[in-house]
């Protein structure tokens, strides 16, 4: 180890690899994500230079200083032969849960590796650590695992060095749970006690993002003697990246970190935020994070302790991963740079968070300068689109990344405006199609309609494997409505980032007396209807013009069909004209005629769909008061079984 470097704890173990979710090979939360960071760090030579250690069970007296004996007890047996199949059942009880014959030996391992490398660190015999573990933690509440989380890992560590191990002096913990998504467990752990400053960085999206609710709003700030010691920012859009979570360091985290003063820093350190992500939808850089982490070394003597939580592209973890490890054993940032501004969402955050923050912790009692928040940038939609083949998204990720981050980043530096008109770009298209109301006639998964509100207001439901951003414009629908169509539904393409393994609805675009489909018909605006087909179609798009304008509009009912160039690769870019409700156009979206020879020659496999989205469509059926459970169960498969 060069003489300039820390000593950099790094454990790993591959029993945890044990747990997988047994029905679905697909399940993001999977044993090669620990794995594909492992190979990163022995190819580039990392774990040559840290301290490597082997996992170590946690004791449940030590689990016990967080979660129930109830919980305790359900995470020790569930692995066991008598619990055999009813584990299943078990795992259904609870969100985005599931359990195996590996799962209780890999969350004890989980768990007791964190606490391992907490106290080594605490103790003096590390400097900083990184427990590459799973599963996550962060999640699980007392009495609860939810969000792929078992046990509470890093919450677990905090006590015991708080309650515990006296002689360590550790007094004051800072957790900086930068996971995409909101540490819900955590923050109920630590609620009232001061010995604890939690912050929490996530998406929100007013409350539709997972884990959902207000939990994760910049009101909860703890209560009791822990008031003000419950910091959450929670962004009200998908695409923030490097600039945005910086800023948030600059003007909230770092600010009160002085004041507060840790003993030692736990991060929870989750990197769905990275780029490509499938489940996070932000921005972040392996540069990013190096830089965030980098900020955090002057704080605790450098003590960090940082475990492992989400992310779920095996290339973006990797690497983002290996620039942390580069920053504790070298103290500085990985090479690279970031030029962009926050968004404009982001300031508005920070002031909201800093405001109800204030009478805690005085460093964020003055108010933002006009010349800091002016350096901004303007909001450009990013969706996750059903469209997204991804067979082979790492792959993608690992050829593109660089090229991403800079087609990301150097927009938004040419963007440096005095006069905020960079900010109206896509305003004047979009205050004109506000005005404007058609039918959005729905035949697929949307015909249920929490899932179609996933479109307009973001988030996800049941089954769906990654959320959704949402409209610019997030009002319902004015009306809804249920017609039946002259059109064939069938069911195409082997996999979709949104549902996971199975087949997606398509409408053939021909009409045919002999077919009958049910959709379901909503009234929305022109400008909603834009951010859906880019939503159904890809994952990137500058929207500072729209995809279906009012040309688009005007000529559909002779030409009966437009395609949105701009997203023509995606599979639902072939506007349908299917006639007008009360003097409205209705239009759908669905593939091209050209795409039914390449379904019928097996070009592209016809597929049935999978189980959580048939019953996705069921329960819109039932919900709408179409069919029977029975007749519309009947009615899928039929659709689904039936060659073109």
């Amino acid at each position: 180890m060069a003489s300039n470097s820390r000593r950099v704890g790094l454990i790993y173990d591959d029993r945890m690899c044990k747990h997988f979710d047994p029905d679905d090979q697909y399940h993001p939360e999977n044993p090669n994500r620990i794995r594909s960071i492992w190979k990163k760090l022995e190819s580039s030579g990392i774990t040559q230079r840290c301290t490597v250690m082997n996992g170590k069970e946690a004791e449940d007296k030590d689990i016990a200083l967080v979660h129930t004996k109830a919980h305790i007890d359900l995470i020790r047996n569930i692995s066991s032969k008598k619990i055999g199949l009813k584990r299943n059942k078990i795992a259904a009880k609870f969100n985005s849960i599931y359990f195996n014959e590996g799962s209780s030996e890999a969350a004890y391992l989980s768990a007791g590796s964190v606490v391992q490398v907490a106290e080594k660190v605490a103790e003096g015999e590390l400097d900083s650590a990184f427990a590459v573990v799973r599963p996550p933690g962060h999640h699980a509440e007392e009495n609860e695992p939810m969000g792929f989380c078992l046990y509470n890992n890093v919450a677990i560590a905090a006590r015991y060095l708080l309650d515990e191990r006296h002689d360590l002096g550790i007094k004051k913990i800072l957790i900086v749970d930068w996971d995409v998504h909101h540490g819900n467990g955590t923050q109920k752990m630590f609620w009232d006690d001061p010995r604890v400053l939690f912050f929490s960085v996530h998406r929100h999206d007013f409350g539709s993002f997972y884990p959902g609710g207000e939990d994760g709003s910049h009101v909860m700030t703890g209560e009791g003697p822990g008031a003000g010691y419950n910091i959450n920012v929670p962004w009200e859009n998908g695409r923030c990246g490097d600039a945005d979570y910086l800023a948030v360091w600059d003007h909230v985290l770092i600010p009160v970190a002085k004041e507060f003063g840790p003993d030692i820093i736990l991060i929870s350190a989750g990197f769905d935020a990275a780029i490509g992500d499938p489940l996070g939808g932000c921005r972040v850089s392996p540069y990013g994070y190096s830089v965030m982490l980098h900020k955090l070394l002057e704080f605790a003597g450098g003590k960090i302790v940082m475990a492992l939580e989400g992310g779920y592209n095996l290339e973006s973890i990797a690497n983002s991963v290996q620039a942390c490890i580069e920053v504790l054993l070298k103290q500085k940032p990985i090479a690279g740079s970031s030029e962009a501004y926050p968004f404009e969402s982001t300031w508005r955050v920070i002031q909201a968070v800093r405001d109800k923050l204030s009478a805690f912790w005085q460093p964020l009692t003055e108010r933002l300068t006009e010349k800091t928040t002016s350096m901004r940038t303007p909001y450009i939609q990013a969706i996750s689109s059903d469209s997204e083949d991804e067979y082979d998204t790492s792959q993608t990720v690992s050829q593109e990344l660089e090229k991403d981050i800079e087609n990301i980043i150097q927009p938004f530096s040419d963007l440096k405006v005095n006069d905020g008109q960079a900010c109206t770009i896509s305003h004047t298209w979009r205050a004109e199609l506000s005005k404007i109301d058609i039918w959005y006639a729905t035949f697929g998964s949307n015909m249920y309609q929490s899932r179609f509100l996933c479109y307009i207001a973001g988030g996800q439901v049941e089954g769906m494997q990654k959320p959704c951003i949402g409209s610019l414009d997030k009002s319902k629908p004015k009306e809804i409505i249920w017609k039946t169509f002259p059109h064939r539904l069938f069911f195409a393409r082997e996999r979709t980032t949104t549902w996971g393994p199975g087949g997606v609805a398509f409408l053939h675009p021909e009409s045919n007396s002999e077919e009958k489909a049910y959709m379901c018909l909503y009234r929305i605006t022109l400008e909603q209807f834009n951010d859906v087909l880019l939503q159904e179609n890809v994952t990137n798009f500058d929207m500072n013009s729209p995809l279906f304008d009012m040309t688009d509009l005007q000529s559909i009912e002779n030409s009966k069909c437009v395609s949105a160039e701009a997203v023509k690769n995606g599979w639902y870019h072939n506007v349908l004209y299917l006639g007008k409700e009360n003097g409205l156009p209705i239009l759908t979206m669905t593939c091209q005629l050209s795409d039914i020879d390449n379904f019928k020659s097996g070009k592209v496999l016809m597929c049935k769909p999978s189980k959580e989205y048939a019953n996705t469509l069921i329960r819109g059926l039932v919900e709408g008061k179409q069919l029977s459970e029975e007749e519309a169960t009947i009615y899928i498969q039929e659709a689904a079984s039936r060659v073109l």
